[in-house]
């Protein structure tokens, strides 16, 4: 007597089965994953076009860009007497000629989208933190700021878009 067997499936039916399984817990795995990003913008400089430009290579060619309004990526940093750009992948401590030097204006205040939520306003129990952050910035050059005591290259003033 033949003990009984396992009914065999056909390949494609176990992928028609699986395939559903593994995409839906993927998709979660990747929702779970993402940051959502928060960007703060100010109504002043509406309509003008910004250019996008590397870190690097504004810093190589700052005196083109003087007057000039640009978008550039850096890490921020803040503290007494700081407040500037530098390049993601350098480390730095300290304002000097790979810095730029960011200047806020309270002339442009600057909302998180969708929002009246200022960008140095205290919210949700807490200030939004900038220091040592990878942020996106928008605003004008001026090559004739160097920052406070003429440590950097260059000024971006006017920030009207601040992305983190």
């Amino acid at each position: 007597m033949a003990l009984p067997q396992p009914q065999q499936y056909p390949f494609g039916y176990m992928r028609a089965r699986i395939l559903p399984i593994i995409f839906a817990v993927t998709v979660l795995i990747l929702q779970s994953c993402s940051h959502k990003r928060q960007v703060y913008k100010s109504e002043c400089d509406d309509g003008v076009a910004f250019k996008k430009v590397s870190f690097n290579h504004l810093m190589d060619s700052i005196e083109n860009y003087d007057r000039q309004y640009i978008e550039v990526s850096g890490k921020y940093e803040e503290g007494k007497e700081l407040s500037a750009l530098f390049n993601d992948n350098t480390l730095s401590g300290a304002a000097g000629d790979d810095a730029l030097w960011v200047n806020f204006n309270p002339d442009c205040p600057l909302y998180l989208a969708g929002t009246r939520h200022g960008l140095f306003e205290y919210n949700d129990g807490q200030f939004t933190q900038l220091n040592n952050r990878s942020v996106t910035l928008r605003g004008r050059i001026d090559v004739h700021n160097k920052g406070s005591h003429k440590r950097c290259k260059a000024t971006i003033d006017r920030v009207s878009l601040v992305s983190l």
